[in-house]
């Protein structure tokens, strides 16, 4: 959003497309604004199919909704971003509570 306001967002474009790998973390952490979520969706549809991406997140696809507030949209998202990808579903503890847990039994 800062890079559109700043007329600049076309430039960050460019640099999404060069790069070999483009790694989105936590994706859905906090909801977006509609503005912040068309942007995204407008990033990801621009780096569709032109390079590699690896997404992380702790929601469910089924959840996404609620992060871009539009189904349309989401719907779009997913297809694009599922389409030819690899999706590792990581269920299990958090190696962190474990490092803490282990820390403190010392």
């Amino acid at each position: 959003m800062e890079a559109q306001d700043e007329k600049r967002l076309l430039q960050l474009e460019k640099s999404w497309l060069t790069a070999d790998l483009v790694l989105v973390d936590e994706l859905g952490y906090i909801p977006y604004h509609k503005r912040a979520a068309e942007l995204m969706f407008q990033f990801f549809s621009t780096r569709y199919e032109r390079g590699s991406m690896i997404i992380t997140s702790n929601r469910e696809f089924s959840e996404w909704n609620e992060v871009f507030h539009d189904d349309q949209m989401t719907a779009a998202l997913l297809d694009r971003i599922t389409h030819k990808a690899h999706i590792i579903d990581m269920n299990g503890e958090s190696y962190r509570l474990k490092e803490t847990f282990e820390s403190q039994s010392i």
